[in-house]
C-alpha cells in the first residue's frame, strides 16, 4: 500500500537534511483550515508548553527543536521494516497556540485543538511540552469513555497537589484524568518508576486505584520482554493511550530533561519497549518533557524523535488495516 505522494517526507536524497523548513519528519505542514486537512490520518502536534513545570523549564521550546532533530528519520523501520509513510497518510499539522500566562485557558485551548483532530478522524501523536500537556490532550480522546494507558517515566504524576492545593501541574495530570474518568486506573500501567520521593502519597492511591506500576528495580530484574508483555496483558484490546516521559531514560542517555532520575533504562531499552506495544489497540500518544536548555548536545530530542518514529511504526500499521 503507498500513500498519496504528497504526505510522503521529503527524502534526504533530495534535498540535504540540513536544508530546507523543518516539519517533523520533513512531513508536509498540514495545519487545520489546510485544504487537505480531513485527509490526514495520523496528525504530529506539536505542544510547545511548560507552565505545569516545577523544576527546571524549557519543554516549551522542545517541538522547534525536536523537529529540527527529526530531519534525520527516514522512511523505513530498520527492524521491522514498516514503512509508515508508505501505510497512512501523516502530517505535520502544527503547534497548539498556548497561552503563557494562563493554566486553564492553554488546557482548554489544547482540548480544542484536539477536538478538532477527532471531528477529522486524525490520530495524535503528541510533541510536548511537559507532562501536564496530557491532561487537556485526555479531556478530548477520554471524552466518550475511559482509555487504558501504557506511561513511561521515571514519575507517576499521581500527586494530588502541589504547593498547598496547586491542582495542576505535571506531578498531578494522571491524578486528575482518573478524577475525572479520563482513564481506566486497572487499565493503567507504569513502567520505570523511580528515584527520591518526598512521601508515598502517590503510590498510595495507585494501589488504592488498581493502577499497575512497575519499578526500575523490577523492570531491570525482569527485562522490557516480560514487563511488556504483562503491559499489554493489563490494556488488553480496548482504547490504549501511551505516554512517554523522557525521562524514563537514563540521564546518561537523555540529559535534556527538567527532572532527571538515575538508574533508568538504556537508549536501545527505549526503543525495545515501544516495540513491544505493537497491536495495541492505540488511539494517541505524547512524546514530553524533553528540555532543549539543558539539551546541550542535541542528544535528548534526537532519542525523543525516535521514541516518536518507533511510535509511528506501531500505530500505523493498525491504522492502515481499520
Amino acid at each position: 500500500m503507498t500513500t498519496d505522494p504528497f504526505f510522503h517526507p521529503i527524502s534526504g536524497f533530495d534535498l540535504p537534511r540540513f536544508a530546507g523548513i523543518p516539519t517533523f519528519m520533513r512531513l508536509p505542514y498540514v495545519p487545520p483550515g489546510h485544504a487537505r486537512f480531513e485527509e490526514v490520518q495520523v496528525g504530529v502536534v506539536g505542544v510547545p508548553w511548560d507552565s505545569g513545570t516545577t523544576n527546571r523549564p524549557g519543554p516549551r521550546h522542545a517541538p522547534r527543536q525536536l523537529r529540527d532533530a527529526s530531519t534525520m528519520i527516514r522512511a523505513q523501520h530498520g527492524v521491522s521494516g514498516v514503512r509508515p509513510f508508505e501505510m497512512v497518510r501523516c502530517a505535520d499539522v502544527g503547534d497548539v497556540g498556548p497561552n503563557p500566562a494562563d493554566i486553564q485557558d492553554s488546557m482548554t485551548r489544547i482540548t480544542a485543538f484536539y477536538d478538532g483532530l477527532r471531528a477529522a478522524g486524525i490520530m495524535p501523536l503528541t510533541a510536548g511540552g511537559d507532562h501536564l500537556s496530557s491532561l487537556p490532550i485526555l479531556r478530548s480522546l477520554g471524552r466518550d469513555a475511559p482509555l487504558g494507558m501504557v506511561h513511561f517515566d521515571s514519575h507517576t504524576d499521581l500527586f494530588h497537589s502541589y504547593f498547598g492545593g496547586t491542582m495542576y501541574t505535571h506531578g498531578t495530570p494522571f491524578r486528575r484524568a482518573i478524577e475525572e474518568g479520563l482513564l481506566d486506573p486497572k487499565r493503567v500501567v507504569m513502567i520505570g518508576i523511580r528515584g527520591s520521593a518526598y512521601d508515598t502519597e502517590d503510590r498510595d492511591f495507585a494501589a488504592a486505584n488498581g493502577i499497575r506500576i512497575v519499578p526500575i528495580e523490577e523492570f531491570h530484574a525482569r527485562g522490557p520482554e516480560d514487563v511488556m508483555a504483562e503491559a499489554r496483558e493489563i490494556v488488553g484490546t480496548e482504547p490504549t493511550y501511551v505516554s512517554y516521559d523522557i525521562d524514563f531514560v537514563d540521564p546518561t542517555f537523555a540529559p535534556g530533561t527538567g527532572t532527571p532520575e538515575v538508574g533508568g533504562p538504556n537508549s536501545y531499552q527505549a526503543l525495545q519497549v515501544v516495540r513491544a506495544l505493537e497491536g495495541l489497540n492505540i488511539v494517541g500518544a505524547d512524546m514530553v518533557e524533553v528540555s532543549p536548555p539543558f539539551d546541550t548536545s542535541g542528544g535528548t530530542a534526537f532519542l525523543g524523535v525516535t521514541v516518536m518514529f518507533e511510535l509511528l511504526c506501531v500505530m500505523a500499521p493498525m491504522i492502515a488495516v481499520r
